[in-house]
């Protein structure tokens, strides 16, 4: 059973990519994750704010106190702030290559242009096989406008791309009005492949003490349709790979994303809540699938119900959802 797949012009041996998240944090954990079958790993998010801090608080330090005695210059306190800086990440990429054989995709996230997207070639240098660009913007300024963000988001990737060698996917939250087009418009700017759907961080209030609290919660597995709607749509379109992310938990929504379109699905929840030890599960269960529908390989299924070639093209369009709330009947 050929379940071998390109992925950002990388071979991987399956489709089953363990996303960003704390999971890469120890290397001894993504040794583990190599050994149940993974892919290929992306690392957790070096921030465009860890690195501004990091850089602010060093000239600060070099700089203060330095007109008083000559030693000033030589003194850099122990700096308090983000774990784990610009420096320990790019250390990190080094040791996890050193480490495991499977590809390790560095990611950074950020939505400016600034000083920042150096760090993308020095993760290069560390090692890293791709870099997973994550554009994650609240868009709260209302002189903004939708093209005006969609601008920023062309021109950082455009800049990226410029100082790399080694392929970008664009991880992308699904608040865009058009988002056929904006995806067109990164696949032409150079990105290498769009990860679908990035998840905003969501606040809640707390009552008592009438205080904004954070409040993270893992994808649920009813949240997948949404990737696997619009990878179904852009599939045909775009000529970048596309990476599903959000709510896949088992063998069958893998497979699910497979014939819609895409070239690999990246894990996370079901790795946090049912271990390492799922991605077996999920091996297996996509195995005995295709067996059952003779399937020999995932190229042969990839794209086969994307909206191009399925029975139904408008499901994935306003005519099903009109039918489908005709038909709802509650249970009541």
């Amino acid at each position: 059973m050929d379940l071998s797949t390109n992925y950002l012009g990388l071979d991987l041996k399956n489709p089953l990519v363990a996303g960003a998240s704390p999971l890469s944090r120890e290397v001894a954990t993504v040794r583990e994750l190599e050994d149940a079958g993974v892919a290929a790993v992306v690392m957790y998010s070096l921030f465009e704010e860890q690195i501004e801090h990091d850089a602010t608080m060093h000239d600060h330090f070099i700089e203060f106190g330095a007109d008083s005695f000559a030693e000033a210059l030589s003194y850099v306190p122990q700096q308090v702030g983000f774990p784990r800086g610009p420096d320990e990440y790019l250390d990190h990429i080094a040791k996890l290559k050193a480490a495991v054989d499977i590809p390790i995709i560095a990611s950074l996230n950020g939505t400016s242009r600034g000083g920042w997207i150096k760090h993308a070639a020095l993760m290069e240098e560390a090692g890293a096989d791709a870099l997973e660009l994550n554009l994650y913007y609240v868009a709260a300024d209302a002189d903004v406008s939708a093209r005006d963000i969609e601008e920023r988001y062309i021109d950082v990737v455009r800049e990226v791309k410029r100082s790399l060698r080694i392929p970008v996917a664009v991880k992308l939250g699904a608040h865009f009005s058009a988002f056929a087009n904006f995806a067109r418009q990164l696949d032409h700017a150079g990105a290498d492949g769009l990860v679908l759907f990035n998840r905003f961080y969501q606040p809640d209030i707390d009552l008592e003490n009438l205080d904004i609290i954070p409040d993270l919660r893992l994808s649920a597995p009813h949240e997948m349709r949404l990737p696997l709607r619009w990878i179904a749509i852009l599939d045909p379109l775009l000529e970048c790979s596309l990476a599903a992310t959000t709510g896949i938990y088992t063998s069958f929504d893998v497979l699910k994303m497979m014939l819609v379109g895409a070239d690999v699905t990246m894990l996370v929840a079901t790795l946090l809540r049912n271990g390492v030890g799922a991605v077996g599960f999920i091996l297996e269960g996509m195995r005995e699938w295709m067996e059952d529908h003779e399937y020999a390989s995932l190229q042969q299924m990839q794209g086969s119900m994307n909206q191009l070639t399925c029975p139904n093209p408008v499901a994935f369009e306003r005519g099903n959802y009109m039918r489908e709330l005709h038909a709802y009947r509650p249970n009541i």
